[in-house]
């Protein structure tokens, strides 16, 4: 057994009795509720995050101490991303045209409260290993895929043999271009980065890792130190943040981990907004809060500190972006823009005779006809009128 299996196995908090002891009784009036949500999804914190509980209710505790709210369910799924219907082999969900994400593991260091997949995570019978066969055959038979996702689970809590061994197979089917590992690994038990597994990993690009951290408090010197090891070793780091309430949904806090994320040589790649998940629904914030944060960032703090602000579509919809409204008024003639002091500027769009000189054509799609929800053909073909565009004018637009 390796040392951070040890540590995991030996210094983690899995039972409330152990939450008890550690944290005292007063904070669990309710022990039988609170077993059955752990009846519900499995229960684990890490030794790293249980050293950064400071106090109850704090944002750590938030995100792994269960809660009796998670047995109060309003309008969450229990899949409500519909991955399941997407799932042609087990382990493979195929959304996207080029792109298919693989269930490799299906255990997590620290369990997330929160958590999109807890209908499976902690189940080995829910994620299989032992089917991993037909999903590698998926793979191989659809050449229009690209790009696999490993997650789970964590992929990073397989063994270094089983995880050369899956990346190995991979690399060896020649249409897919590029390897993305989703873990949380580098922030819930950092010592499992060791020099062994960044050799595995710079044999085996181009693989990207997507991280996830949810507040600066997360970026213990630890933490840095395994980004800097796997930075070091060739792969680019992406964290993706899930904005909760009580816990990050706040300007200061989120700019502050964005801006430590990059010093940390990891960019900003996404936050997400809470899923629609049955058990979850506590830690939802509204759409406002979110835009609200993104335009916090935007103008005040570095572009590479901005990440994508989206909402993974209930019922299997796939990613959205979500933007605070910058453009205020198109026109034929101008454009007024908001900046993110919340000045207002005006850009002049060009000529007729301008473009006409340098050869640029109408375009075939009028947007902001779509926008007026005008079919796409109806929109070019009433592009012009009388050698002039139409000059329709769109709806005002004011901030959020």
């Amino acid at each position: 057994m390796a040392d951070w299996q040890k540590l995991l196995r030996d210094r983690s908090i899995r039972s409330l009795e152990q939450l008890v002891d550690r944290f005292g009784p007063e904070h669990f009036p309710d022990l039988h509720r609170l077993t059955q949500a752990i009846d519900n999804f499995e229960f684990r914190i890490s030794p790293a995050m249980v050293d950064l509980i400071q106090e109850p209710g704090d944002p750590i505790w938030r995100q792994y101490v269960p809660d009796e709210a998670e047995l109060e369910v309003i309008h969450g799924m229990m899949d409500s991303l519909n991955e399941d219907a997407d799932s042609p082999v087990p382990n493979i969900t195929h959304r996207y045209p080029d792109r298919a994400l693989f269930l490799v593991s299906p255990v997590c260091a620290s369990y997330c409260r929160f958590c999109t997949r807890r209908r499976k995570v902690g189940d080995p019978e829910k994620i299989p290993l032992s089917q991993l066969e037909s999903a590698f055959q998926y793979l191989e038979e659809h050449e229009e895929i690209r790009d696999v996702i490993l997650s789970g689970g964590d992929p990073l809590l397989l063994s270094d043999r089983r995880l050369n061994t899956i990346l190995g197979r991979l690399r060896r089917i020649r249409h897919l271009e590029i390897i993305r590992i989703g873990s949380r690994v580098p922030c819930h038990l950092p010592e499992r980065i060791t020099p062994e597994l960044c050799e595995i990993l710079r044999k085996r690009h181009p693989l990207y890792i997507n991280t996830h951290f949810n507040h600066p408090a997360e970026l213990t010197p630890a933490a840095v130190r395994c980004l800097g090891m796997l930075a070091d070793a060739g792969v680019p780091m992406g964290c993706q943040t899930v904005l909760l309430s009580g816990v990050n949904d706040d300007v200061e806090v989120i700019r502050e981990l964005m801006q430590k994320l990059l010093a940390a040589r990891t960019r900003p790649y996404y936050i997400y907004m809470c899923d629609n998940v049955a058990g979850v629904e506590h830690f939802k914030t509204t759409v406002e809060k979110g835009l609200e944060i993104v335009e916090g960032l935007r103008g005040w703090t570095s572009g590479l500190a901005v990440p994508h602000f989206v909402i993974d579509a209930p019922g299997g919809g796939g990613k959205i972006p979500l933007l605070p409204e910058y453009v205020e008024r198109i026109t034929d003639d101008e454009v007024v823009l908001r900046n993110y002091r919340g000045e207002r500027y005006v850009w002049t769009q060009p000529t007729e005779p301008a473009m006409a000189a340098v050869g640029a054509r109408e375009p075939e799609y009028d947007f902001l006809g779509l926008l007026d929800g005008k079919p796409a053909a109806q929109t070019s073909k009433n592009g012009r009128r009388n050698g002039k565009r139409a000059g329709r004018k769109s709806p005002k637009r004011g901030r959020p």
